[in-house]
């Protein structure tokens, strides 16, 4: 009877956080890109590098091959470029000109599931929307499709060999058995194999204390990396406390850490009538979960937050996928969805009673309220840990709960800087302290020689608003007086190929166009009444009309 019921609560907590998928069609071959170059040269551009140091410009980037090789300081900004300081253009250089333009490091989304099955939504879809927003490594949370999916993309990716960022495949803690782990030495038998399956780390969701603590212990061993949902039926027993003091690596969305910083309680303060199965019981109640935790600057809030940091604990927030908690109106009816959602998706978002993020049953103004405040008190926490030398970095979660790939990585940027975050500190999530966690901080998140030509180039400056990276470019007056949209990712860089990222939207739209064409013209998000006024290279043309 106690293996029934072990095995049915790991089911449960597998499947209503997140659903093991079957796989989508892999990636098409390559069609985008070009480059890499035997050199290849941005010049004149303003470097915004990663690391946390101010922009700083003119410069030029020399890159050769997969790498940038130099860095040259050309002149003063407001008058012009000093030529004796550029580097020489050889024969059969590329080069861009790029003078008043921001260039990044590729940002890092570690919270990226390429979805399956239950949204209906190709592979290509998927890594385009990455791609077009700059994000040129991810973070593939519990490989859903299949670790051999992932890693067939993770391989064709590392060869640029589809249009697609890098992929860290990690996998869901005891996929792929039919039996939950009674005894640690199975859980350490389950790290070893998917270790030698080519798994780069694992996501847990929970399990009996014993059995966290061999499979952490074993991931160490094995060189994965870890990262953790606290799911809500096991974090009475383990909380996030118990996850860093036993190793694990990051710490995703917030459950597990209001339950650390309890004082009166043990126990959430679930109603009576509670269902964990029921999403809007599991969602409304998550809403209301951090006011009864200790507050900012409490005995109990500074102990929890120091020890953390001492044990170089790192929080992964994806506040976006949050969002329409708190104001579901705004998510329905974001900028991007009438263009980019794509016709599975937006039926995936749809309310369902099945389905995992579908929880408005019907949402109230109390419940946004609720949402409201606890994203305050979620963020204190955030910016205090930030402030006190912790590691925060940034994962969008994106596929669920009106989120759209690439789209909410850029809110979530928005969001941290609406915690507390300077735009720099931001970026430097997205980045530098993002290659930090998976180890490859040598190669990729900041823009230095040495380091892979993974860069994000803007026409705009991100940090005075970060609008100016949705793949729907920023609203606003025109100098004729009409409403237009301005910015986007101009190219996003990987491995030294140079992406057209207005180009990449085109192929999302199409492949929405398409889907929409063969569902008869729908589902979809209705027509918004006012549709502004696009720049030529962010100008779409609907094939539908959903009213």
């Amino acid at each position: 009877m106690q293996k029934f019921i072990n095995k049915t609560i790991a089911l449960v907590i597998m499947v209503s956080c997140f659903p093991v998928l079957a796989a989508p069609e892999l990636s098409p071959d390559r069609s985008r890109g070009e480059g890499p170059y035997d050199r290849l040269i941005l010049r004149g551009v303003t470097i915004i590098n990663g690391e946390g140091a101010p922009p700083i410009g003119p410069m030029d980037v020399v890159i050769e091959g997969k790498r940038i090789t130099s860095i040259h300081n050309v002149g003063f900004p407001g008058v012009p470029i000093v030529d004796s300081k550029r580097p020489e253009i050889k024969a059969g250089d590329r080069v861009l000109e790029l003078e008043g333009s921001y260039v990044l490091p590729g940002f890092i989304d570690l919270h990226a599931h390429f979805g399956g099955d239950a949204q209906g939504v190709p592979a290509e879809y998927v890594a385009k929307l990455w791609m077009a927003h700059g994000i040129t490594t991810i973070r593939e949370p519990g490989s859903f499709n299949g670790l051999d999916w992932v890693r067939k993309q993770q391989k064709r990716s590392e060869r640029n060999a589809i249009t697609a960022p890098r992929i860290v495949p990690y996998v869901g803690f005891g996929q792929g058995t039919d039996d939950p782990f009674i005894k640690p030495a199975e859980a350490r038998k389950w790290v070893r194999d998917i270790a030698q399956q080519g798994a780069s780390g694992i996501k847990f969701f929970g399990a009996p204390p014993e059995i966290m603590l061999a499979a952490l212990d074993e991931a160490g061993k094995q060189g994965l990396g870890s990262m953790m949902h606290h799911a809500q039926l096991d974090v009475a027993r383990w909380n996030v406390l118990d996850s860093a003091r036993a190793g694990l690596g990051t710490m995703e969305h917030w459950y597990g850490l209001p339950e650390a910083l309890f004082t009166d309680r043990t126990i959430q303060d679930y109603p009576l009538d509670y269902n964990y199965s029921n999403e809007q019981d599991r969602f409304g109640q998550a809403g209301r979960l951090w006011k009864q935790a200790a507050g900012p600057g409490s005995e109990k809030w500074n102990a929890v937050r120091d020890e953390l940091i001492e044990l170089d604990f790192t929080l992964n927030p994806t506040l976006t996928i949050y969002e329409a908690s708190r104001d579901l109106m705004r998510e329905m009816n974001a900028d991007w969805q009438f263009d980019y959602a794509h016709p599975n998706l937006w039926s995936f978002f749809q309310p369902s009673r099945k389905a995992h993020g579908s929880y408005w049953f019907d949402w109230t103004t109390a419940d946004e309220i609720a949402w409201k405040e606890n994203f305050v008190l979620w963020m204190r926490f955030l910016n205090d840990y930030k402030n006190h030398g912790g590691r925060v970095t940034l994962g969008s979660d994106s596929g669920y709960i009106w989120k759209l790939y690439g789209f909410g990585y850029i809110r979530e940027m928005e969001l941290l800087q609406e915690a507390g975050f300077h735009p720099l500190e931001v970026i430097r999530a997205a980045t530098i302290h993002a290659a930090e966690v998976l180890g490859m901080d040598a190669e990729i998140g900041s823009v230095r020689p040495g380091k892979l030509a993974d860069l994000v180039i803007t026409d705009y400056n991100p940090l005075q608003n970060f609008k100016v990276l949705y793949g729907t470019g920023h609203f606003r007056l025109g100098e004729d007086n009409q409403p237009a949209r301005l910015g986007g990712v101009r190219y996003t860089i990987k491995d030294g190929i140079v992406y057209d990222a207005a180009k990449l939207l085109s192929d999302v739209r199409e492949i929405v166009s398409q889907a929409r064409e063969e569902n008869e013209q729908g589902p979809g998000p209705r027509r918004l009444p006012f549709v502004p006024n696009l720049e030529p290279a962010m100008r779409t043309k609907s094939k539908i009309n959903n009213q």
